[in-house]
């Protein structure tokens, strides 16, 4: 079940959080919260494991056909350590801060006649408007599609180098041991200095 807080009002009106209608949100705000689930947001086991619900809070303020979203994202992500391989169990909390603009609608070409005798001028190139900020988003029609964005910050939170613990040993690169369990059989392997190769390609002398 998700909840509906409009600002001032003390109904509660259950809703879909993932959708909400842009009539609802107003310039003094809409609040909502609930739980959304991986198949909701559409995550994949490529894109990240999430153990149970997550819990969305956010409030939506609509500036004159800007919808900004501020809020928070809670739950439990599994990893796989990138040392051990081993699977852990890792908090998601992060903060969203994003903003919706309404998609532009493009006119349609029309024709027109060239004129050869004016000398063809390249278009000029805006490079701000070729960029887009990440932090935007784009919607249209009469309600956002709020499960894209909370997809994509998911992803985005998600760690380069997982890792289960800082001091984790990792596994033995020639018996594959799990070294947190232990040292493994395997000998010492010794480490020569860096200009060891080097000595070993110098021609012997007669």
């Amino acid at each position: 079940m998700y909840m509906m807080w409009g600002s001032g009002d003390s109904l509660e009106t259950t809703m879909d959080l993932l959708t909400p209608k842009i009539a609802d949100i107003t310039a003094e705000g809409l609040s909502l919260s609930g739980d959304v689930t991986a198949e909701e947001l559409g995550l994949s086991e490529t894109d990240a494991v999430v153990q149970g619900p997550l819990a969305v809070g956010l409030d939506l303020r609509n500036v004159e056909g800007t919808v900004c979203v501020t809020g928070v994202v809670e739950g439990t992500a599994v990893r796989q350590c990138v040392r051990c391989l081993q699977e852990f169990e890792e908090p998601i909390a992060f903060s969203v801060r994003v903003a919706y603009e309404r998609e532009a609608k493009q006119a349609p070409a029309v024709p027109k006649r060239e004129d050869h005798r004016k000398k063809q001028v390249p278009p000029a190139v805006d490079a701000e408007a070729d960029e887009r900020n990440d932090d935007t988003y784009y919607y249209a029609g009469d309600h956002l599609d709020l499960a894209p964005m909370v997809r994509e910050q998911i992803i985005l939170a998600a760690p380069m180098h997982p890792l289960c613990r800082q001091e984790c040993r990792g596994l033995c690169p020639r018996c594959g041991k799990d070294l947190n369990e232990g040292s493994c059989r395997c000998p010492a392997e010794s480490r020569g200095g860096p200009f060891d190769v080097l000595r070993t390609l110098r021609p012997k002398a007669d």
